[in-house]
């Protein structure tokens, strides 16, 4: 099946940095359902979502993602977080933009992945913008620290927010696939930077958004992974046990590495996708 060509283009953020956004729009013909909003994870960038958009493309959503403050073709250091709310700023920015260039009432969805999906959470946990629902794949609501993490996390934001260190990902826990973690090594817009104001806003939004779980108003489906080595799936899990189950939708893929949607086997994350996308936001005939 054949797309249109995905667009890439700069959005100048409220402090002037630059961010890069693309757009997947329709075929043309196509009956537009909803905007899907990407919010990438740590480290990568949002045209590493081109197969996710693509399938959303054929079920009837636009797609947009764009590059986070510090993060691939956007400006900043790699890595870095000049202020505690600067992730939550540009996505209230881009939202905004989003919703000023399309039509009125169309639906707005945030998909949020790992640091993306921490992002989107604590977004629509604060109310920062209305919303129409929310998806969220592995997101880092636990990310799991170590002993010597956590007294990292405490100090060094205190003493030098802005110095980067290694952000110890581990390339090989990913994915299942040989060929997704190849290329992820092999990306030139891939980093491994973070700096200690990033990690403590990790360390603090996610348990602090899980609190929020119980008052959860927006319509969300959490789709996570029970193998995840990369953050601590017990952080969905207790979201899911708190949240109210007529507005929250969870499934953990037991064996699944981090990154559900590039796995081996992703047909059954795309499955559950679809299956909650249907039910949403019926197409009309």
């Amino acid at each position: 099946m054949t797309h249109p060509e995905s667009t890439l283009m700069t959005f100048v953020a409220s402090d002037g940095d630059n961010v890069a956004i693309q757009d997947w729009p329709l075929r043309e013909g196509m009956t537009l359902r909803g905007v899907v909003l990407l919010v990438h994870g740590l480290g990568e960038h949002a045209g590493r979502y081109d197969h996710v958009a693509r399938r959303l493309n054929d079920w009837g959503f636009a797609v947009r993602g764009y590059d986070q403050y510090g993060h691939g073709e956007s400006g900043g250091a790699r890595g870095g977080m000049p202020s505690d709310t600067r992730l939550l700023d540009d996505l209230a920015d881009i939202v905004d933009s989003t919703r000023a260039r399309t039509p009125r009432n169309t639906p707005l969805i945030l998909l949020g992945h790992s640091l993306g999906g921490l992002v989107a959470a604590r977004f629509v946990a604060l109310g920062l913008r209305p919303l129409d629902a929310l998806i969220l794949s592995s997101p880092a609501l636990d990310p799991g620290l170590s002993a010597v993490q956590k007294l990292l996390v405490a100090v060094l934001p205190k003493i030098a927010p802005n110095l980067r260190v290694g952000n110890g990902l581990d390339a090989t826990l990913i994915s299942h696939d040989p060929k997704v973690v190849a290329a992820y090594k092999s990306d030139k817009f891939v980093h491994d930077r973070i700096s200690g104001r990033l990690a403590r806003f990790i360390a603090d939004a996610g348990p602090a958004t899980v609190a929020l779980a119980p008052k959860w108003k927006v319509p969300t489906l959490l789709l996570y992974a029970g193998a995840d080595k990369l953050v601590n799936p017990a952080g969905s899990q207790a979201f899911a046990a708190m949240a109210p189950k007529q507005v929250v939708s969870a499934h953990c893929f037991e064996t699944l590495y981090h990154e559900i949607f590039n796995e081996l086997d992703a047909e059954p994350v795309f499955a559950e996708l679809k299956r909650w996308l249907d039910r949403q936001f019926p197409s009309t005939p």
